[in-house]
């Protein structure tokens, strides 16, 4: 069998007799039986001719299943057998890359084990589809589950509790102010406009990088993202968002529109000149180019962003986060869940909820105070019922032959209990 799995013709010959040739068949025979099976695999091998061999993967899927297989999966359990290979080995494995250190010196996260092993179950599953097992035994496999990532909302406090210990979270979003402030400091930037469609309408990176003209329709202030760029090493590839619902039509505001339409004219100029002085200038049609017109690779926007940050004086964010912000601040100013998700073209609601909607504290405040208010007035309402009754009861001891109970119905009173008893 060779590495793809199909059956080989193998010839042997020069036999002394047509017995010897035929016990030499019989061997060959159950030796090709037995190649057929997860003995003849090794974990190693099964894994390289996996990853090899799907041609419906996304590069970046691809190229990240090949660094699990590389950096963890090979190292631990590679020389195994298949048939041999099982849960309580793979949980000893996992306890084990548990305790390694990643390049910053830290502890593997809970979320890098669980791709670990999702690619682990992923290519044990197609060894299932080719009958070399029955079983998959990555599925069994016990791991801690992720801390839930929270985005963390640069108030001054927070400011100042960075500026003095120097520690900052893994996620962290501006305030309306502080985005304001990054949007004025890179007013005369380049990429300006590529800021503002992150920021405000939580573009991806891979989204504003694979933007043409074609897709924006300024007349309409509105956008269409139907591809992107994205990134597996330095190579680049294009292609289609990674769901349906990526494929969206995204409102803009009127200051972004304008940022994108004197973008536009700059962009002109420049290949004008260029091309006056004739220097390389192709026209790709993307929207956020190099001098020579050529698109950007994605990971130029992740490299200049921190250095605009560090620039501005304003507390550290990554350029992802920029897009949570977005999120936050849709929702600070009444959008609901779906139209958010909408705008950052989710597919799933709960991740827009769970994760891109840290509400501001502007928005915590009224909602504060908006609870606040409901009691007060329910309490008043309270007080203005006990009130009426008060002054019920008062009005009915007045009138003659009134009663200190007037509600009581008269045949459950006992004798002697009217006022001329007494």
């Amino acid at each position: 069998m060779n590495i793809l799995g199909r059956p080989q013709r193998v010839r042997r010959g020069g036999f002394p007799s047509q017995a010897a040739a035929r016990r030499a068949r019989d061997e060959l025979l159950a030796m090709s039986s037995e190649r057929r099976t997860a003995q003849s695999w090794t974990v190693a091998r099964w894994l390289e001719h996996w990853i090899q061999t799907r041609t419906r993967l996304r590069p970046t899927t691809k190229l990240l299943y090949a660094r699990d297989i590389e950096r963890f999966l090979i190292p631990h359990v590679g020389r195994t057998l298949l048939s041999e290979l099982t849960s309580s080995q793979l949980n000893a494995v996992f306890r084990a890359i548990a305790r390694q250190r990643n390049k910053y010196d830290r502890p593997h996260s809970a979320s890098t084990l669980r791709h670990v092993r999702a690619t682990l179950r992923a290519a044990l599953n197609a060894a299932i589809r080719e009958d070399l097992l029955t079983d998959n035994p990555a599925r069994r496999v016990e791991l801690p589950n992720p801390a839930q990532t929270r985005a963390h909302i640069w108030t001054d406090e927070n400011v100042a509790a960075w500026q003095e210990t120097g520690i900052r979270p893994a996620v962290s979003v501006w305030t309306a102010p502080q985005l304001a402030a990054f949007l004025d400091f890179t007013a005369n930037d380049p990429l300006h406009a590529l800021w503002r469609l992150i920021g405000l309408r939580g573009l991806r990176r891979g989204e504003v990088a694979g933007l043409r003209w074609s897709d924006i329709n300024l007349d309409a202030n509105e956008l269409t993202i139907h591809q992107q760029r994205t990134s597996a090493g330095h190579r680049v590839y294009e292609g289609p968002p990674k769901s349906a619902s990526g494929q969206r039509v995204v409102a803009l505001d009127e200051a972004t529109a304008t940022a994108l339409a004197h973008h536009r004219r700059q962009q002109q100029q420049q290949a004008a000149r260029r091309i006056e002085a004739r220097q390389a200038y192709r026209d790709t049609g993307y929207v956020f180019t190099r001098p020579d017109g050529q698109p950007y690779h994605p990971g130029y926007f992740t490299q200049r962003f921190p250095t605009l940050v560090q620039k501005s004086t304003l507390p550290p964010i990554r350029l992802h986060d920029l897009r949570h912000g977005a999120a936050s601040l849709a929702h600070n100013s009444g959008a609901d869940l779906k139209t958010i998700q909408a705008q950052l073209g989710h597919s799933r609601i709960d991740t827009t909820a769970d994760v891109y909607t840290s509400v501001l504290p502007a928005a915590q405040h009224q909602a504060a105070a908006a609870t606040a208010e409901l009691v007060r007035n329910a309490a008043r309402e309270r007080r203005a019922a006990i009130g009426r009754a008060a002054r019920k009861a008062a009005k009915t001891a007045k009138k003659p032959g009134g009663s200190a109970e007037p509600d009581q119905p008269e045949d459950r009173r006992t004798p002697g209990q009217g006022h001329d008893d007494h």
